[in-house]
């Protein structure tokens, strides 16, 4: 049986839907939302994160697409809202506003561009763990971030009772899988490509950009291995591979090819902000043609 999590388990990094005039589209966001979870495969959703275009919404923002999604999917999947930033005062603040919003859990990125040193990163989640009564989702990603959340580190964060798991874009399976086998975090593959690897250490899922497009056949791999069926399961992940790196490895942002093939299905995503720019319309035919190859 695969593990349990207050976060679910096949776990949809949703954009944020933008009318053609670049404002929140909230009526688009519970229509994506709803789906994602009836007919996407997810049973989690991850609002505000790097995919959600988090950088360009507005506080107010965050909180009303916390809102609208709540009540868009009701109890049918985990609200979890993206809330970290630089600062750490501000990120309590987003948190105590997702909190009274309706967020199930919070999504807290390591403090950016600053590069504190471990002691202040783990004080820095400590104290937004502390602000509110929602389970937190550590965010490692290094390349974005400029500073790793080193395995001693988590080690001593999976102490705190609201510390409950972390969505992993270290590229380091061994620090992972030490830290699986020693605390009871709940770990998360943020990176596309290590969703069947992650899960085979120990992981719980993923929180996946291509599920925006493609949940079924993501959710697809993890399926065939939590029933035991590991060869189709690797077979699964190996077909997934050319959407993977045209979404994601191939020099666009997920967010930019999630949104130019959410527009060409005739589904809310909407432009992106500046100063992301929309895909070409020849990237967009590449991506449609990757998709189909999954039979979707």
């Amino acid at each position: 049986m695969p593990p349990t999590s207050p976060f679910g388990r096949t776990v949809c990094a949703m954009v944020t839907p933008f009318t053609p005039d670049g404002a929140l589209d909230l009526d688009g966001a519970q229509r994506l939302a709803d789906h994602l979870v009836r007919e996407g495969g997810c049973d989690g959703l991850v609002l505000s994160g790097t995919t959600g275009e988090s950088p360009t919404t507005s506080d107010a923002e965050k909180s009303a697409l916390v809102a609208a999604v709540v009540e868009a999917v009701g109890d049918r999947a985990r609200i979890t809202a993206g809330v970290g930033s630089a600062s750490t005062a501000h990120t309590v603040e987003l948190a105590r506003a997702a909190e009274k919003a309706g967020a199930h859990g919070l999504l807290v990125v390591t403090p950016y561009y600053s590069r504190p040193p471990q002691e202040d990163v783990a004080e820095h989640f400590r104290t937004v763990a502390d602000a509110t009564g929602l389970p937190v989702m550590l965010y490692d990603i290094p390349g974005r971030t400029g500073t790793r959340v080193e395995p001693d580190t988590m080690l001593r964060l999976a102490e705190h009772p609201r510390v409950a798991g972390v969505k992993d874009c270290a590229y380091d399976l061994l620090g992972s899988a030490k830290v699986i086998a020693a605390t009871g975090l709940a770990y998360y593959s943020g990176s596309e490509e290590l969703n069947l690897p992650l899960r085979a250490v120990g992981g719980v899922g993923y929180v996946s950009t291509v599920a925006n497009v493609a949940g079924p056949a993501v959710a697809a791999v993890l399926d065939a291995y939590d029933r035991g069926a590991n060869e189709e399961a690797a077979r699964l992940h190996q077909r997934t591979l050319p959407l993977v790196e045209l979404m994601m490895a191939a020099g666009l942002p997920g967010t930019v090819t999630a949104k130019a093939l959410l527009g060409a299905l005739g589904l809310p995503g909407g432009p992106v902000r500046a100063p992301l720019r929309p895909a070409s319309a020849e990237r967009t035919r590449a991506l449609l043609a990757a998709r189909a190859e999954l039979g979707l």
